[in-house]
């Protein structure tokens, strides 16, 4: 089974993503490219696409609420990384839940994660 986070994507098409320009490749080479930022004020950068009133990243690939996946993910700045799905690792994630709900997309649960280990259905 997939990571339901590549099933979903609704984050990265509901939140600005706004972050430090040292973790852009304005600084280290290993950082996110810089021109898939732009600049947010003296010291922060946005992804290019969350910084507006209906939020896209630039890397998101696919369909929300399909399959999906980050086209620099092992770049992704902070806030990306912070942002845990609802119930990975035992705790809810108020956002998650929000960014699922506006794409009428069904809360992740602790069965979710349960039937992932398992391979079985959450309702089995």
């Amino acid at each position: 089974m997939p990571h339901p986070c590549q099933t979903c994507g609704a984050c990265c098409a509901r939140f600005r993503v706004a972050f430090h320009w040292s973790e852009t490749t304005a600084y280290a080479e290993t950082g996110m490219p810089a021109e898939l930022t732009e600049p947010l004020d003296a010291h922060r950068v946005s992804m290019r696409g969350t910084d507006s009133r209906t939020p896209h990243c630039i890397n998101l690939v696919g369909a929300v609420g399909s399959a999906v996946g980050c086209a620099h993910y092992a770049r992704r700045p902070s806030p990306c990384r912070d942002l845990g799905a609802a119930w990975e690792f035992g705790e809810p994630s108020p956002q998650c839940d929000r960014a699922r709900a506006a794409y009428g997309l069904a809360p992740l649960t602790v069965e979710t994660w349960r039937s992932r280990l398992t391979g079985m259905p959450p309702d089995a």
